[in-house]
């Protein structure tokens, strides 16, 4: 197995060359939704979902080419949703992943419209997922769709705006972002595991696995947005303060959050117990989470 460093790069190239391919081309009519959906598809994202769809892919004996659709799915959605929580009517930010938001790129009509586009697209790539013994197309859409919808991704936004200006009880606080950050990732491993036909224990595994991961993830990144300059986060850092926002550390100080982010990650190796050796680029991954600086 290639280390970390090598299985990032590789798979990130990997990725994009595969979006690149899937989106149509910034010349297809009209040319002016296409640049924009591709300015923030491009932006330099890290590309963490489907990086952990197609790792899942691999911890449960599957391929990163059957994987890939549903690793770009899980990325085009993941935007449509950055696109829309920039807009000045969510959460209003100028930067993201180092460049001016596609509102601010292409005004606030055009950039609702990409994010619309996006996730339709991510949709029709959910469903060229190729089906196995255990899982079919309808399964895979019916995984992103509810994560999508008003229960978790469109929940947890309305929450995160309701939350504005009032110090939110711990349980609000956890609600808002495994309704966001963490069902997101979680459905990226979902999805990995299924085109690979995962087993039922595997998939119980993966999805206590991926909320545990996301809510470090969203840990992490309430310590970034206090402890980081805009120039390294790629976006406008202290937001969360300058918009009344709770965050981990706001309610329970700047190392109790690190230590529950720790606490998280260690929950998330216990998770992939049952996958031995072929859950080490997984746990590699949760790791890697734990320690990034932006």
């Amino acid at each position: 197995m290639t280390g970390l460093k090598a299985f990032l790069e590789t798979t990130c190239k990997e990725v994009d060359a595969a979006l690149d391919r899937f989106i149509p081309s910034a010349e297809a009519s009209p040319p002016t939704i296409h640049k924009a959906m591709r300015h923030s598809v491009f932006a330099g994202g890290k590309r963490l979902r489907p990086v952990l769809c197609l790792a899942a892919a691999e911890a449960c004996g599957g391929s990163a080419d059957v994987a890939m659709p549903a690793a770009c799915a899980v990325e085009c959605l993941h935007t449509y949703s950055l696109i829309h929580d920039d807009l000045p009517c969510m959460d209003d930010d100028d930067f993201r992943r180092g460049v001016p938001t596609c509102h601010k790129v292409f005004g606030d009509g055009i950039a609702v419209l990409a994010g619309d586009a996006l996730q339709a697209l991510a949709f029709e790539f959910v469903a060229r997922t190729p089906a196995n013994d255990r899982f079919t197309a309808g399964d895979y859409v019916l995984e992103l769709a509810v994560t999508a919808g008003s229960l978790h991704l469109i929940g947890g936004q309305v929450a995160d705006l309701e939350g504005e200006g009032r110090k939110l009880p711990m349980n609000e606080l956890r609600y808002v972002h495994e309704s966001k950050t963490a069902a997101l990732l979680t459905t990226s491993v979902l999805l990995g595991a299924m085109s690979a036909g995962a087993s039922d224990g595997q998939i119980t595994a993966l999805r206590k696995f991926g909320m545990a991961t996301g809510l470090a993830f969203q840990v992490i990144d309430d310590i970034l947005d206090v402890t980081q300059t805009s120039e390294k986060l790629g976006k406008s850092a202290g937001k969360d303060v300058a918009a009344e926002k709770s965050t981990f550390p706001a309610l329970i100080g700047l190392e109790a959050s690190r230590e529950e982010a720790r606490r998280l990650t260690a929950e998330a190796h216990d998770a992939l117990t049952v996958f031995g050796e072929s859950g080490l680029r997984l746990r590699q991954l949760a790791d890697y989470l734990l320690q990034r600086d932006y």
